[in-house]
């Protein structure tokens, strides 16, 4: 797409805006240090703390944590730096515009609820992680602190503060991608120190350094095991479905120079989850092999944390949660002001904080996001097949790029049925058959993708016809 048919259609951004609606500039592009800060906070996150030591109360072997962790996450790289990043840099624009140029202007509408809504379910779980580490600085029992099995709110302590978390993430938030990228750049290189500190505190009560053998489940055989080594590569590849293989980091990675701002998610990647799950785990072996806790049960990562290191660790808790919880309620609001682009884009920010903060209070999010990452993965990265095969593929197809746009559809049924069905068949193994959530995210994908180039494809020729006949 060209700069004037964007410009055509959506007129010039006044002051402030962030382009929500026509390309990114020249003048307000960033340099690689802006995505490399943003992606190392965004994903050293206070969520780590729970993903750790999920895998450990799920039974991952040693094997699975070392190598799987490794593999997937560099899969997650690669996704980010030769699909989203090319297409975001060669665009220039939100997920959400691309979408509406792809599926109208009424489906967009119900993507960017589904988008919205799942984004702040995860920002969520952030500020319910953050909210065990607020409790850790009140006399013992006033907060009283969530489990793995728990689901409701643990009273009017731990309510308020939810509210006061997510509301400080929310301001954050609402005062752009500028700001977001600022906190995480100075943030992140502390938050790292704060969980390999953790890590070499657990090892030397421990009194050993062999990881291998602290990271191998107690229990021969691990009858409760959950997950396997394909599990932990699927789940460290899809756990960010939604922003790689889905494009939601279109919206982000459109204000970089180059592609190769994609390769800042290694930072991520790389110490925000392979040495910070591994960090996290290990607090959770300890609480096992020294306290008794059971796995199932696990131990908030406050507690954890502040019988590590103390009130740096707990600082690092509610810090890593905003860092990652930013971008993402940056990303919903963008999402609820694709519903209603009248809505400025601070008010729709606004709604989304406060949609997080009540799932915040809520525990089921941040207790099941081993399962729950991998449903909103499956739902939202089919449509970044399409986007993928409208940018790579259409030409050599011969379909039309942006066919809402270029034939004036409000609603385009292809896209409505590319996505659903596949999703359709994808929740129903999972729910019926139990098949981790995780494994579904690609093959959802390529058949999204399939069946859009080949229903675009018959779309076309029956709108040439018509042209013919017209």
């Amino acid at each position: 797409m060209t700069t004037a048919e964007v410009s055509a259609d959506a007129g010039e951004a006044k002051a402030g805006s962030e382009y929500e609606r026509e390309r990114v500039p020249e003048k307000a592009l960033k340099g690689p240090t802006a995505f490399w800060g943003m992606y190392a906070g965004e994903h050293t996150a206070g969520t780590e703390f729970m993903i750790g030591p999920l895998f450990v109360a799920w039974g991952a072997d040693a094997a699975s944590l070392i190598f799987g962790l490794l593999i997937g996450n560099l899969l997650a790289v690669l996704t980010w730096r030769y699909l989203t990043a090319v297409i975001a840099c060669d665009n220039r624009l939100t997920l959400y515009y691309t979408m509406e140029r792809i599926a109208g202007r009424h489906l967009v509408t119900l993507y960017n609820l589904a988008n919205g809504l799942l984004f702040c379910f995860l920002a969520g779980a952030m500020i319910t992680v953050s909210a065990t580490a607020v409790g850790q600085f009140f006399p013992e029992g006033t907060v009283k602190m969530p489990t793995f099995e728990s689901t409701m709110p643990t009273g009017v302590a731990w309510i308020i503060a939810c509210v006061a978390i997510g509301g400080a993430m929310t301001v954050v938030a609402m005062r752009g991608y500028s700001v977001v990228a600022k906190v995480g750049h100075f943030a992140a290189p502390w938050m790292f120190l704060v969980f390999v500190a953790c890590a070499l505190v657990t090892l030397g009560r421990l009194e050993t350094t062999d990881i291998w053998a602290l990271l191998t489940p107690t229990t021969e055989p691990a009858a409760d095991k959950k997950i396997s080594f394909l599990g932990v590569v699927c789940f460290s590849w899809f756990c960010n479905a939604a922003m790689h293989l889905g494009m939601a980091d279109l919206s982000v990675l459109r204000f970089a120079k180059k592609p190769s701002a994609g390769w800042a998610s290694s930072a991520g990647m790389f110490l925000g989850h392979y040495v910070a799950w591994i960090c996290a785990a290990l607090l959770l072996v300890y609480w096992v092999r020294v306290h008794d806790v059971d796995p199932s049960q696990g131990k908030d990562p406050g507690t954890m944390v502040n019988d590590a290191v103390g009130w740096a660790g707990l600082a690092c808790v509610v810090i890593a949660g905003w860092t990652t919880a930013n971008p993402t309620i940056y990303r919903a609001g963008l999402a609820f002001q694709g519903m209603v682009p009248s809505m400025p884009r601070q008010a729709a920010t606004l709604l989304a904080g406060t949609v997080c903060i009540a799932a915040g209070i809520f525990p089921a999010f941040a207790m099941n996001l081993l399962s729950f990452v991998g449903i909103y993965g499956t739902v939202l990265a089919p449509v970044g097949a399409i986007i993928i095969v409208d940018h790579f593929f259409a030409e050599r197809l011969g379909i039309r790029r942006s066919p809402a746009a270029s034939l004036g559809m409000n609603f385009n049924g292809v896209v409505v049925l590319s996505w659903l069905l596949p999703v359709g068949v994808a929740m129903g193994l999972h729910y019926s058959l139990g098949v981790f959530a995780s494994y579904l995210p690609l093959p959802s994908a390529v058949a999204c993708g399939v069946l859009y180039a080949v229903l675009s494809k018959m779309q076309s020729a029956a709108a040439d016809r018509r042209l013919a006949a017209g």
